[in-house]
């Protein structure tokens, strides 16, 4: 299973990085504006500026229209700015429609905002490269968003679909850990749910004692 890193701030995507694990970054308009990113040019730059940090991983960009024309116009400049940029595109009618496009004309996509397993179908069957499920979002609307994630990798098994699970809306350690058990390809999380992954208290205990024990030698 492939790690990206959900965020637009870029210490914390030098860190994950720098820990020899990250595959790629997701971002959305509201981590843009976290981060007090502002303005077309601004966002551009700053895409521009995550694919550097991060050279050989996919760069997630979401446009911010819903209507096909301009999702298009969109996409082919977000797509222009480096090779590994991945457009991101709404679940709705003109985004389907947009992922064919872009899938005919040689841009990879990422379908974003999916809830559903028929929603899954749509942007697999319309060629996305990703397809990112919010498991999160969906366990606070008091469903499983565990279980769509195996629901969504069957379907995609049994009718061959090479469309990539990325799950999203990840909240703690133990949804990384369950979304490698349910076949997702990857997962996007937030610095703190990956760092979590290191921490054991055996491990603290298990270290203080070799450490304390390295002492009579020394």
């Amino acid at each position: 299973m492939k790690f990206f890193i959900d965020t637009a701030n870029l210490a914390q995507i030098k860190e994950a990085q720098d820990l020899g694990i990250l595959d790629g970054v997701t971002t959305n308009p509201s981590l843009m504006a976290k981060e007090g990113i502002k303005g077309k040019a601004a966002v551009e730059q700053h895409y521009k500026t995550i694919c550097e940090i991060v050279p050989n991983g996919d760069i997630s960009a979401e446009v911010v229209s819903t209507d096909f024309d301009t999702i298009i116009k969109e996409g082919k400049v977000l797509a222009a700015l480096h090779k590994n940029i991945i457009v991101k595109v709404p679940m709705i009618k003109d985004g389907v429609k947009a992922i064919k496009w872009f899938t005919d004309n040689g841009i990879a996509t990422n379908c974003t905002l999916v809830f559903s397993a028929g929603q899954a179908i749509l942007a697999a069957k319309a060629g996305a490269k990703y397809v990112s499920p919010f498991i999160g979002r969906i366990d606070d609307s008091g469903w499983d968003g565990m279980e769509l994630i195996h629901q969504i990798r069957q379907i995609y098994d049994i009718q061959g679909y090479k469309t990539e699970i990325l799950a999203a809306s990840i909240r703690y350690p133990n949804h990384i850990i369950k979304c490698a058990e349910a076949g997702a390809n990857v997962c996007t999380c937030p610095l703190d749910s990956i760092l979590g992954l290191l921490k054991h208290p055996l491990t603290d205990i298990g270290l203080a004692k070799f450490l304390e024990d390295a002492k009579k030698f020394a």
